[in-house]
C-alpha cells in the first residue's frame, strides 16, 4: 500500500518524466526534419537525373528529336515510370525547354533555356524537352551544382556544371529574364 506522502513523490517523478520527455521531443523533431528533408533532396537528385537519363535515351532512339510531353518518356520505354516531384506538395514537375524550340539557344554567349510549369506547355510552341526542374521555390539545406534553392537545381540532357544556362521563364522571354546562378 502506497502512503499519502509517497503519492506525492511518485507525482513529481512523473512530471519530472514527461518534462523530458517533452524537452527531448522538442530538441528531436527539427533534427528529423531537416534529415526527412535531407532525404527528399537526395530523392529530387536522383529522379532528376533518371529524367536526363531517359532523354538521352530518347535522344538515342529518335537522334536529333526531343520528347514533347513527359509521358512520352513511359511510353516510350525510356523511363521505368513517371516520377513526381519530392518537393512540390502537387508532385508537378516544371519542364526544362529549349526556348522556342531552337537546338542550343545561346545569350551572351552562355546557353538559355526555357522553364516552364508542365499544365502551360500547351501554350509552347514545338515544346523540345529537355529536362525537368522543381516547382518548389524553398531554399534547400545542400547546394546543387552551386545553387541554393529547388526551382534552380535544373536536371537537363546537355548540363554544363562549370556553365550554367541562363534561365528563362515562360512569360519572361522577351524581357529581361532571371538569371541562372
Amino acid at each position: 500500500m502506497v502512503r499519502p506522502a509517497e503519492r506525492g513523490y511518485v507525482l513529481i517523478v512523473l512530471m519530472m518524466a514527461v518534462l523530458v520527455l517533452a524537452v527531448g521531443l522538442t530538441v528531436a523533431v527539427p533534427v528529423l526534419e531537416t534529415e526527412l528533408r535531407r532525404e527528399k533532396e537526395e530523392e529530387l537528385i536522383f529522379r532528376g537525373l533518371q529524367y536526363v537519363e531517359a532523354i538521352r535515351l530518347y535522344q538515342t532512339k529518335y537522334p536529333g528529336k526531343f520528347p514533347t510531353y513527359l509521358q512520352e518518356l513511359s511510353e516510350e520505354e525510356v523511363l521505368r515510370k513517371p516520377y513526381a516531384d519530392p518537393m512540390s506538395p502537387s508532385g508537378e514537375w516544371n519542364l526544362v525547354l529549349e526556348p522556342s524550340g531552337r537546338a542550343g539557344a545561346r545569350a551572351a554567349g552562355r546557353r538559355q533555356v526555357l522553364v516552364a510549369p508542365a499544365s502551360a506547355l500547351d501554350s509552347v510552341p514545338n515544346p523540345a524537352i529537355l529536362g525537368v526542374v522543381s516547382s518548389s521555390k524553398k531554399a534547400s539545406i545542400r547546394l546543387y551544382e552551386n545553387q541554393d534553392s529547388y526551382d534552380k537545381w535544373l536536371f537537363f540532357y546537355g548540363s554544363d556544371p562549370k556553365n550554367p544556362p541562363k534561365i528563362v521563364y515562360l512569360g519572361q522571354e522577351g524581357k529581361d529574364a532571371g538569371e541562372g546562378e
